[in-house]
């Protein structure tokens, strides 16, 4: 966070979003929300610049989600006094991966939904004229903890530049429910999937390696960002544009 207070923080974020969206001639931002902590903040980011009539969340659960998530949902958007559609995905789901071409693994389900639910969006926010409003922070984005084309795809990304821990601090700030900063961070590929547990890391080790090695210029300096290092490097394809001869 570039930011030497949180309400600098802020501050630019929503400058971002009103900037992106009065260039664009768009009426709006759909958000979708999980029930976790980026998506609560890019919302409630969103309120604070555009007001609540200009923002939708959309909450796209499936077989594998938490009925808590969907509570935390409803509280967040009932706080924040935006509209919230809720579009269930298990059929969708179900009837793709009973072609017998796809693979139906947790992760391949996951990264599917992940991306139906960026389809979803694209589909509501085309209808309405708005923009989708991207939830990844820059934690996640540096590692590749993110599905290409799902969670990753978006028309702005207002929390980028935020190390999950600056996540958190925007979310105190701007007054998220107790129950999702509380919240085990987790993607929901499957039920009771814990990101820190499938990483391997915690959140306060990757935001200490990642902003270590951003320091020295990407040399590590001790095993854990030796570690961290081989994840930046082997995500990098989701950083750049498709490669090509253009």
């Amino acid at each position: 966070m570039l930011c030497k207070d949180i309400g600098c923080a802020v501050t630019r974020i929503k400058d971002l979003i009103r900037q992106t969206l009065w260039a664009s001639g768009a009426r709006g931002v759909v958000v979708g929300i999980s029930g976790g902590i980026d998506s609560a903040v890019a919302a409630a980011v969103a309120v604070k610049a555009l007001g609540a009539d200009h923002v939708l969340g959309v909450h796209m659960p499936s077989s594998s989600s938490s009925p808590l998530d969907h509570a935390d949902a409803e509280e967040l958007c009932g706080t924040l006094g935006i509209e919230l559609l809720t579009v269930p995905l298990d059929g969708v789901v179900a009837a793709a991966f009973a072609v017998p071409c796809l693979t139906d693994d947790p992760v391949l389900r996951g990264n599917y939904t992940a991306r139906l639910r960026m389809a979803t969006l694209y589909n509501i926010a085309a209808a309405r004229h708005y923009l989708v409003c991207g939830t990844s922070n820059k934690t996640e984005y540096m590692i590749g903890y993110s599905t290409k084309w799902g969670d990753s795809a978006a028309d702005i990304q207002p929390l980028l530049h935020l190390w999950k821990k600056d996540v958190y601090a925007v979310a105190e700030e701007l007054g998220v429910p107790r129950s999702i900063i509380e919240k085990a961070p987790s993607a929901g590929f499957w039920e009771g999937q814990s990101d820190e547990e499938e990483l391997g890391f915690s959140y306060q080790e990757l935001d200490a390696a990642l902003m270590s090695l951003e320091e020295h210029g990407f040399v590590p300096q001790n095993v854990l960002e030796e570690q961290v290092l081989v994840l930046v490097n082997k995500s990098s394809h989701k950083r750049i544009s498709a490669v090509s001869l253009l």
